[in-house]
């Protein structure tokens, strides 16, 4: 058997109104069905509600304690049948969780076209590393997160945004040549990467030992801007996003170093767990593929 809302309702205005007939005018039935309401109830919990030896409707101490907790199912109840009289619509929270990129990029995009779309809505963002964002999302600390595809669970789903094309960056003058390098010859020089916490470092990692590379020299950090500064200062050569700094060529920081095979594009997508069937969450992807822009920097 399970409690059900009307077992919940008698025993609240039983309560409230200290008899059984007080209760049943109230909840415009008889005497006898709200007894047998409440019986019901102490059958499905195994705890006698009323202390049947007293006169008058006095709650056992288990009583008590039940009926405490059934002021949360009547709140609820309270909350959804207000949302039929209610103008706006109620507030809402996203816990979202994202990488640097797009925290550098799109993500101040997405939170104007959000916050228009859901005038109440509570935005709570969260950057971190992807690995750190996937075993979050897994221990539902988060609603959504948006991370390169560098995971598999059959609990989350993934729905792809876009794919960011990632170059060889190095300070002027560190490479001399002008042709593209093969991986070999790029591993002559010093190579920064992306370290085992980061998503685009895991899948750019996993693509260089497909292809039979290891590089001798090698400085490695989860941060994409440590990488960048790395690279300006000229520690060695990294890989960075190819259109999101090219301010810095254009700057004379950097210069692209072409490689033979290049990089691979590296898919990022928008993931939810499967168990949280939401109109709310889809709508939220939907509007994330439509500003996700990893190009162009945002400037405030």
């Amino acid at each position: 058997m399970s409690i059900t809302l009307k077992q919940i309702e008698a025993l609240h205005w039983v309560v409230q109104l200290g008899t059984f007939d007080r209760a049943a005018n109230r909840l415009h039935t008889s005497q006898s069905a709200v007894s047998k309401r409440i019986m019901e109830l102490e059958a499905t919990v195994g705890v006698p509600i009323f202390d049947r030896s007293q006169r008058g409707a006095r709650l056992t101490e288990q009583g008590e304690h039940l009926l405490a907790l059934s002021q949360d199912m009547l709140d609820i109840q309270d909350r959804m049948m207000a949302l039929k009289d209610a103008g706006t619509m109620p507030a809402r929270r996203l816990r979202l969780g994202i990488t640097e990129l797009s925290a550098l990029t799109w993500l101040p995009r997405l939170i104007s076209v959000l916050r228009e779309t859901f005038p109440t809505l509570e935005i709570e963002p969260d950057v971190d590393t992807s690995r750190d964002l996937y075993a979050r999302l897994q221990e539902d600390e988060l609603d959504l997160i948006v991370i390169p595809e560098c995971f598999v669970d059959p609990e989350i789903v993934s729905d792809r945004l876009a794919e960011v094309g990632n170059v060889w960056f190095a300070r002027p003058g560190l490479v001399k040549s002008r042709r593209a390098l093969t991986l070999e010859e790029l591993a002559a020089y010093p190579v920064l990467i992306q370290g085992r916490r980061s998503g685009s470092g895991l899948f750019v990692n996993k693509w260089l030992k497909s292809q039979g590379v290891a590089f001798p020299r090698v400085l490695s950090s989860d941060n994409l801007t440590t990488v960048l500064a790395l690279a300006v200062a000229g520690l060695g050569i990294g890989y960075l996003p190819r259109q999101c700094f090219r301010s810095m060529v254009t700057e004379g920081k950097l210069v692209t170093v072409p490689t033979k095979p290049s990089l691979p594009l590296v898919p990022y997508s928008a993931m939810y767990r499967n168990d949280r069937p939401s109109m709310f969450i889809a709508k939220v992807v939907e509007i994330a593929k439509e500003v996700c822009d990893f190009s162009v920097q945002f400037q405030a």
